[in-house]
């Protein structure tokens, strides 16, 4: 055939007949084309169905460029949801060592945990029939002792809590009225817990006066609800600690979990030094925002003594209930000494130095005897603490003591032995 070149097409038709497939006869096409020659060009000059195939090619072609165009697509969309789930999964993940109690971005760490006024009110009537019968038991006191000094201060702190009585029932009428005066409720409940505050107060130094002096270090503090503003604060800073050990008289029964026993914020650092078991958690330790899970079970409602140890030095730790090493384990906050120039706050979390309390994290239940010292205590010495031997030793750094604390929101201070349990 001389220069050319022979090129067989080999096409096959497919011929549709109603809803079945068959395969209809094969036609073979055999065309010299030039070499230099365009091969559709060359078959439209020599083939009699060469527009047909032409037509066929072009519709090849563009559904071949169409599906290339959807690839590019596809991959383009799939590199943007690749990235989208990278962003999530970097944002999801927490940093190394991390403590476990961040806070959700926004989350409103200033309201109770029941949101709705009745049951702000609720807590509130609480808090006043506690404070009532602290007045009942002191007039049944008086009465067999005469005491007329504590009579008339007892008279007093009755009126008040009277006029505390019609507040409350004035703001639920205001609340079934539907008044526009419910904007105002954080104003009147700050008024409403200042007031409790002073009447606590007063109501302690009557209990002193009519009971005579009882030793200072010989008291517990209860917070009976879950709210987030009844707390205690001690009235001095931790100083700069590279080891330190923290024991305490802890009752109760909360469930989930009992909250927040005591806080440590400092500047830098809103959790510099806490014990919280939140919610479903154990009980847990943080330094420096560092975590170690405790083998505390104490939410039966008994009376239990617990002490941590700790040293900067590798961050090692132990955990004691009762008297007996529960627990171990390192790397805690390692090579970080507790900073000074903090708050120490009993019974709430702080978020921020000295506030930002979560009322989902508020301890419930009764505090005694917490001390701190700036060593390591040994066993022995833990255990003299639990079991109330005289040799017991109290805090070189904080000790339990009434002049040490300031009592805010309704927290309560009642006589306590911690021993007498024991008997």
């Amino acid at each position: 055939m001389g220069r050319m070149s022979l090129t067989v097409f080999l096409l096959s038709f497919v011929v549709l007949e109603g809803s079945t497939q068959d395969f209809g006869q094969t036609q073979f096409i055999c065309t010299s084309v030039p070499k230099d020659m365009d091969l559709c060009a060359a078959t439209m000059q020599n083939s009699g169905p060469a527009e047909d195939l032409k037509t066929t090619v072009m519709q090849l072609r563009e559904t071949v460029l169409q599906q290339k165009e959807t690839i590019m697509n596809q991959k383009e969309t799939i590199r943007e949801l690749t990235s989208k789930l990278n962003r999530c999964e970097s944002q999801s993940t927490p940093e190394p060592g991390a403590g476990a109690r961040k806070k959700e971005q926004g989350k409103n760490t200033m309201g109770d945990v029941s949101r709705g006024p009745s049951d702000t009110l609720a807590q509130l009537g609480q808090t006043l029939a506690t404070l009532k019968q602290r007045l009942e038991n002191l007039e049944q006191y008086n009465r067999s002792n005469g005491s007329v000094q504590a009579n008339s201060l007892k008279d007093l702190l009755q009126n008040k809590i009277d006029d505390m009585e019609k507040q409350v029932l004035s703001r639920v009428n205001t609340l079934e009225e539907g008044k526009p005066g419910q904007r105002n409720d954080t104003d009147q409940r700050n008024k409403v817990e200042s007031t409790l505050t002073s009447l606590h107060h007063r109501i302690t130094d009557l209990e002193k006066g009519s009971k005579g002096h009882r030793p200072v270090d010989k008291f517990q503090l209860t917070f009976p609800l879950r709210t987030n503003y009844m707390y205690a604060k001690m009235k001095r800073s931790l100083p700069e600690m590279y080891a330190f050990t923290l024991c305490l008289w802890i009752k109760s029964n909360a469930s989930p979990g009992v909250g927040t026993p005591f806080s440590y914020a400092v500047p830098s650092q809103a959790n510099e030094l806490v014990l919280i078991e939140w919610g479903n958690n154990p009980m847990e330790i943080l330094i420096n925002d560092k975590v170690a899970k405790l083998p505390f079970l104490i939410n039966d409602g008994k009376w239990h003594h617990i002490c941590i140890t700790w040293t900067t030095r590798d961050g090692v730790w132990e955990a004691f209930q009762d008297g007996v090493l529960r627990g171990n384990g390192e790397n805690l906050a390692p090579y970080h000494p507790i900073k000074p120039n903090g708050v120490l706050v009993l019974g709430q979390e702080q978020d921020t130095l000295g506030g930002g309390f979560d009322a989902t994290q508020a301890f419930v239940g009764e505090l005694a005897n917490f001390n701190v010292w700036d060593k390591k205590l040994s066993s022995a010495d833990i255990y003299n603490l639990a079991t109330c031997n005289s040799k017991a030793p109290s805090g070189n750094v904080m000790s339990w003591s009434e002049t040490n604390i300031d009592v805010f929101g309704g927290a309560t201070k009642w006589t306590f032995e911690s021993c007498r349990h024991l008997n």
